[in-house]
């Protein structure tokens, strides 16, 4: 890497360590590093951890974490005096409610545990029994089962390398053939086959390439990578480092969300074993900390935000696979689908595409809200959600709605409970299967405070670059919380909603101003009355 490469990739870690945005941090670091203040400054006030640094703990207010008494934590820690605030996601939907002090998520947290704390921050700790060293949660199935299952999360850590000598055995066309045979697509959201990308990326005359790994998952009602990272980190090396010989990338670069101290560690101590057996030879190994935007999932926003700049997503095209980080060819993946690949390398891709039910492979469901076991469960894809659920212990209460893929999915009526819930099936439905993070409600917590709290969420984590996204996200939250306003009592607060919804998914260049809409106009659609029946949005 060039200097100034060098400098602005360093900013983001130089400015956390200096203690965030205070008064002189970023002059002092812009002067220190050889960047310009306003970049610096600029930087600075795109990453929520990083903006505020006086806030030390930061409750989840996500759907589920509310679901669960997110709001009687935050209030409690606020009349204690602690320094908090609330915060989009982390990652805990089946530990909820949880917090985050400085970088180390709390699962389980209640007011309790915060009123025993007597006001100080550094002494909260987390009392449901759940350790916040290891921060796992239930996972399914409870055995392993290394034949029946891509990512089998009880299965034994392999160190060997088993999977990376399969590979060099066979030789990279073969590993990229048998991706393509398996039919894996990408978990983390959009579905894209997996080895287009890969085969995209081989073929560049560009002979400097990188893999790049996206474990910045912040979708509300999701959780399973940082199960993956914990629990199988071995699959996920392996997938990377099988990846990186296949495309023909000396470099991979590990993008962790910021709250993901804990698996952070668990890397650290998996590369440095499989370093030691030799098995990294001729590969480079860089881990980067998040700073807190839920836009840095997108695959273009991230390689800005490793890039040391604010993470906002590139217009498509060229796609990464031909300009990527630092302008070359780049393969990035998430967690999941990443660690698919030893599996696939070691029993053929027949083997996992069989493993599906509608589509190929098994897949990690997360599910949260009103069931009886919330957690991480590893199933065909294409379940229903009452499979899903008869897994998770059953429902509580009586099933009245769900969110199929976190909120970018919107919800879907208890009628739809036998849909299958892949990609296509849930398209057809017009939503999506997104990360699997599936939100189970009942009637008692009110389906017009979940759309709200989605739209908020929107609404903050909106990178504001475009105006249809940056404007949409306000409008929709405000129209929202007029019609649900005693006071401003605006029936037609929800008139514009469509027109409004239009511009967004037209004007938009990323997934988040598109999505954005959905949690509102799919309650529109599917719970009416809910709202003041069909002419409310008319």
């Amino acid at each position: 890497m060039t200097d100034e490469r060098d400098a602005k990739h360093a900013l983001p870690r130089a400015l956390q360590q200096a203690g965030g945005m205070r008064e002189g941090v970023p002059r002092r670091v812009a002067e220190e590093i050889g960047v310009p203040e306003a970049h610096a400054h600029g930087v600075g006030t795109f990453f929520h951890m990083l903006a505020r640094p006086e806030a030390r703990l930061r409750v989840c207010t996500g759907l589920s974490c509310r679901m669960a008494g997110g709001d009687r934590v935050l209030k409690a820690a606020q009349e204690a005096g602690m320094p908090v605030e609330g915060v989009s996601c982390l990652a805990g939907c089946d530990v909820a409610p949880a917090v985050l002090r400085e970088r180390r998520v709390l699962p389980d947290v209640r007011a309790q545990d915060v009123e025993e704390a007597k006001g100080d921050w550094q002494a909260l700790m987390s009392r449901g029994g759940l350790s916040e060293e290891s921060w796992c949660g239930h996972v399914w199935p409870e055995r392993p089962d290394a034949e029946g299952l891509a990512l089998d999360l009880h299965g034994a850590i392999d160190l060997d390398g088993t999977a990376l000598r399969r590979a060099e055995e066979i030789g990279p066309e073969r590993v990229i053939a048998a991706i393509e045979e398996s039919g894996l697509q990408g978990r983390g959201g959009a579905g894209f086959p997996a080895h287009i990308k890969w085969k995209g990326v081989r073929s560049q005359a560009e002979t400097r390439r990188y893999v790049v790994l996206n474990a910045d998952e912040g979708e509300p009602g999701t959780f399973k990578d940082r199960e993956l990272l914990v629990r199988r980190p071995d699959r996920v090396i392996e997938g990377l480092v099988i990846a990186a010989r296949a495309v023909g990338a000396e470099a991979i670069w590990l993008y962790l969300r910021g709250e993901f101290e804990v698996p952070w560690r668990v890397l650290e101590e998996t590369l440095e074993a499989f370093r030691g057996a030799g098995l990294l030879d001729g590969l480079e190994f860089h881990l980067h900390a998040g700073q807190g935007a839920y836009i840095c999932g997108e695959e273009t926003a991230l390689l800005e935000a490793l890039e040391g700049k604010r993470g906002m997503p590139r217009h498509k095209p060229p796609f990464p696979t031909e300009v990527g980080l630092w302008g070359k060819p780049t393969l990035i993946h998430n967690v999941e689908t990443i660690a698919c690949v030893p599996g696939i390398v070691m029993r053929g891709g027949a083997w996992f595409r069989g493993l599906g039910r509608e589509e190929p492979g098994s897949k990690l469901y997360c599910v949260s809200g009103h069931v009886a076991r919330p957690g991480t469960y590893e199933l065909p894809l294409g379940v229903t959600l009452d499979e899903l659920v008869e897994k998770a212990g059953g429902y509580v209460g009586e099933l009245f709605a769900f969110s199929p893929g976190g909120a970018s999915s919107g919800f879907l009526p208890a009628s739809e409970r036998g849909r299958p819930l892949d990609f296509k099936s849930l398209s057809e439905a017009g939503t999506m299967l997104g990360s699997a993070g599936v939100v189970v409600l009942n009637d008692s917590y009110p389906l017009r405070e979940a759309v709200l709290d989605q739209l908020r969420f929107f609404e903050a984590e909106s990178c504001g670059q475009c105006a249809p996204c940056r404007i949409g996200t306000y409008f929709l939250r405000d129209a929202l919380e007029r019609r649900l306003s005693a006071e401003a009592n605006q029936t037609d607060a929800l008139r514009n909603v469509s027109e409004a919804s239009w511009q967004m998914n037209e004007g938009s260049i990323c997934g988040l101003g598109q999505a954005a809409p959905l949690p509102l106009t799919s309650a529109l659609k599917h719970f009416p009355e809910e709202f003041g029946g069909p002419e409310a949005a008319s």
